[in-house]
């Protein structure tokens, strides 16, 4: 094997060697030769940056050696050369017999995948696989494994890398430092990754990077809100992490679960039963057990008199991971069964009556399956206690945790979300509509709130996903995120519709009174301060966020409907 591994290798190396010759030759062909050392710098109004991206070639091309990769030799030609085919801050030189072939419209039957799992790789220490077995973070492994497994079932074409050396093959990266763009156009339709991946991509793609960038879909547990996300804001508000500033759509972060509608939710696959299954489950479910899911041992500091109420009741288990030594944390009255292989751990939960939630279940799922208790609050704790084990549910999965949910839910992003066409779209949309004197937005009939009037011509005009027909619009309390707000009417945020509220005539149309209207960066806006009737559009569009609020503010709120079990997709979304 290795030695096929040798072979193999050498093959590579030699492919490359002879690409560069190639490439070489057609930037130093003898047809040339004549005109390599009789070029000027082309005063041309739509590259104004041409001049001075060929005085910093003058000064820096042996800065790295990707420059002589693509043929560039000190010559003024042999800067234009590069700047104009391989970069594009100046014209094709008029001798150069390029052709540029037009972008096929048509899509293709299959879309062209790269995965890149960065956590994974050697260069970002591999985090993850030393804590597998010791209580770390399983949960993103399982959802890599689902997004492999759907994209295949699919029929999409993949790609997959787990190494810095498979990623620059496979993107064409150029010998050097990572300065120049890739040798060839991306191959790619659609890039999955992480943020280990996002960074080892954006430090060998060069250019590329900010060219390509639209097609990346960051696999995001807990999510990136707006104000992260937005590198000048997040550093001027105090909103710098180690995650954010990546200037991405919000959308192109796909979470675990649906945490906030800024972000796309990705989700996995839950085990599914059958009737058979779901029968002997609840007749061997345990009324006086409860699971409390925690497998680090400092999830449980602090929380001593929470397990003492429910000990009175019920018998605690637990699965805290420990080499030696029964973790201090966890109380003796707590039977800790270590980390549990997953057969294991399910068949315990499956005698369980309570265990540990998540906000997703309080919002999507609820009683009687949910119950969301404040566990500081003694008298409230235990009323809830009592009222569970009066309580028999059947098992339920929600459907977007299926196999087919999560099939169905990736299919629809993969068909409808473009990223690249966005500010085409955004433009279209202020050009069109919300320019025009006769707004779309109708007050409804108990003037509460705006919904989409299904007779404007302007839902044929806009090619906006989800449907734009599917948009109402809410005024949020003082205090309130648009989330909640939306929430409260049966309905989920839409951050892709504040691009068709964020105007003036929104706010005369609620009967808001302003007595002035600023445009400024703040993820809160749109929004009005109402007490002393000012008016705030979003300036920025990165911005629009369905998170946050504050006390000074009521938001404008883009609302949508969503399918049951699906809160993903709105109803006409397929």
């Amino acid at each position: 094997m290795e030695r096929i591994q040798a072979i193999a290798q050498n093959v590579s190396d030699i492919a490359m060697k002879v690409d560069q010759i190639l490439r070489n030759s057609l930037l130093n062909g003898k047809t040339t030769e004549g005109r390599r050392d009789q070029c000027e710098v082309p005063r041309d109004p739509n590259f104004p940056d041409c001049s001075g991206k060929v005085e910093w070639m003058r000064a820096r091309w042996t800065s790295d050696p990707c420059y002589a990769f693509f043929g560039v030799d000190g010559t003024e030609c042999s800067f234009l050369i590069y700047l104009s085919e391989v970069e594009w801050f100046c014209p094709v030189l008029p001798w150069r017999n390029q052709t540029v072939a037009a972008p096929s419209t048509k899509s293709p039957p299959r879309v062209q995948i790269l995965i890149h799992i960065g956590f994974l790789t050697e260069e970002s220490g591999d985090v993850f696989s030393p804590r597998v077995l010791k209580g770390g973070p399983l949960g993103e492994m399982v959802q890599w494994a689902d997004i492999l497994a759907v994209l295949f079932i699919l029929g999409h074409t993949l790609k997959i890398t787990v190494s810095l050396k498979e990623l620059q093959s496979n993107l064409s990266v150029p010998p050097g430092r990572g300065n120049c763009p890739l040798t060839v156009p991306l191959p790619f339709d659609l890039i999955y990754t992480d943020y280990h991946g996002l960074q080892q991509m954006k430090q060998h793609m060069g250019l590329s990077f900010k060219k390509y960038r639209c097609r990346v879909r960051v696999i995001d547990t807990f999510g990136t809100e707006p104000a992260y996300n937005h590198e000048e804001y997040a550093t001027l508000h105090g909103y710098r992490t180690n995650w954010g500033y990546w200037n991405l759509n919000p959308k192109q972060f796909m979470t675990m679960f649906p945490h906030t509608p800024d972000n796309s939710f990705m989700g996995f696959v839950s085990e599914e039963l059958n009737e058979t299954e779901k029968q002997s489950i609840k007749s061997n479910k345990a009324n006086n057990m409860a699971v409390v899911y925690g497998k680090e041992a400092s999830i449980w500091k602090g929380k001593e008199k929470f397990l003492s109420i429910l000990n009175k009741y019920m018998e605690i288990h637990g699965t805290v991971y420990y080499e030696t030594q029964r973790p201090p944390e966890v109380p003796a009255f707590v039977k800790n069964h270590g980390l549990l292989p997953q057969h294991e751990f399910q068949q315990l939960l499956r005698k369980a009556k309570v265990s540990s939630q998540h906000p997703y279940a309080e919002d999507f799922i609820g009683i009687p399956h949910v119950w969301t208790v404040d566990y500081n609050n003694s008298e409230e704790f235990e009323a809830a206690i009592k009222a569970i084990m009066r309580t028999k549910v059947d098992p339920y999965l929600p459907y977007e945790y299926t196999s087919e949910g999560m099939l169905e839910r990736i299919h629809a992003y993969i068909q409808y979300q473009d990223f690249c066409a966005i500010a085409a779209l955004s433009d279209k949309a202020n050009s069109n509509t919300m320019q025009s004197s006769a707004s779309p937005l109708r007050l409804q009939s108990n003037s509460t709130h705006l919904a989409w009037s299904h007779n404007s011509s302007s839902s044929h005009r806009l090619p906006a996903w989800p449907p734009i027909n599917s948009m109402q619009v809410w005024v949020s309390d003082a205090g309130q995120a648009c989330t909640s707000t939306c929430q409260q009417h049966g309905l989920v945020c839409e951050p892709e519709f504040f691009k068709f509220i964020n105007k003036k005539e929104v706010f005369q149309q609620l009967s808001i009174v302003c007595d002035s209207t600023e445009s400024e960066m703040n993820h809160l806006y749109p929004a009005v301060a109402e007490n002393v009737r000012e008016c705030y559009l979003q300036k920025e569009p990165l911005l629009f966020s369905c998170a946050g609020c504050n006390t000074k503010y009521q938001r404008l709120c883009p609302c949508r409907d969503y399918r049951k079990g699906q809160v993903a997709l709105c109803r006409d979304c397929l």
